[in-house]
């Protein structure tokens, strides 16, 4: 009889260590869910009693994969888990094809521009390039996006996933957008808003799309209101738009 090959014989199961995966249950209860959570709801959601899973996550909280909220006492990501998540974002195609294109839009522009991708909380800004106009609002890697009162934010409402669409307003609990503000934001394929969310401050904002026409990032040019051209045909979007079919060109 030929002996049994190597290649068939059942692979041997490494040695873990019990605890580091229990608390990969909490995290993967945290990333499931999509929004903080009470300590009961986290620990029925990671099939733990309340006592164990509140003494996982006391180090998980110290390593900063999670972080409670003072006021709610809610359990979230932390900063680790953040930029852990950036990292792996990272070596996604979208977003290394999209750096370059950026930096070079601030550049021929003068102004800030956010490259935003889809989060539990809702758009997120996962790399940030300024230009040369001041910008008097604080937004960085990690802002959250308002899915109603940002250009960006209602960008992703017309052309990002409906079922993570809901789930991000069930987190930020925001104003009802109306269906024919929608469908215009989709036939223009662009998007703009002027001294909102914080006077002074505009911007416009499209989609990047793949082969599939899913949308994978939104692209947004911040500028102060005196300085920056919002027309729907003006300089600054024709540069962003041409810059966003580049970026979908070599998806």
């Amino acid at each position: 009889m030929a002996e049994p090959s190597t290649n068939d014989a059942p692979e041997k199961k490494q040695r873990g260590i019990q605890s580091v995966e229990v608390g990969g249950r909490l995290l993967d209860a945290l990333a499931r869910h999509r929004s903080p959570l009470a300590l009961s709801a986290l620990a029925d959601a990671a099939q733990l009693p309340t006592a164990q899973a509140h003494t996982y996550l006391v180090s998980l909280t110290r390593l900063g994969l999670v972080k409670r909220d003072a006021l709610t006492g809610n359990y979230e990501p932390g900063p680790l888990s953040l930029r852990l998540g950036l990292l792996q974002l990272e070596q996604q195609s979208a977003y290394r094809v999209a750096v370059p294109h950026v930096a070079a839009l601030a550049e021929s522009t003068g102004f800030s521009v956010a490259v935003c991708v889809g989060g539990p909380q809702g758009p997120t800004i996962v790399r940030f390039e300024r230009g040369g106009y001041p910008l008097h609002v604080n937004l960085h890697v990690g802002t959250v996006m308002s899915l109603s009162a940002t250009a960006t934010g209602r960008v992703f409402r017309a052309f990002h996933d409906p079922a993570q669409i809901a789930a991000m307003l069930a987190n930020q609990q925001d104003a009802v957008l109306p269906d024919e503000r929608i469908e215009e934001i989709r036939a223009r394929g662009i998007e703009r808003s002027v001294d909102a969310p914080s006077p002074g401050i505009s911007s416009l904002s499209v989609p990047v799309v793949d082969a599939s026409q899913r949308m994978q990032l939104a692209l947004t040019v911040i500028g102060p209101s005196g300085s920056i051209d919002v027309a729907w045909d003006g300089p600054v979007a024709r540069a962003l738009l041409a810059t966003a079919r580049d970026i979908a060109a070599l998806l």
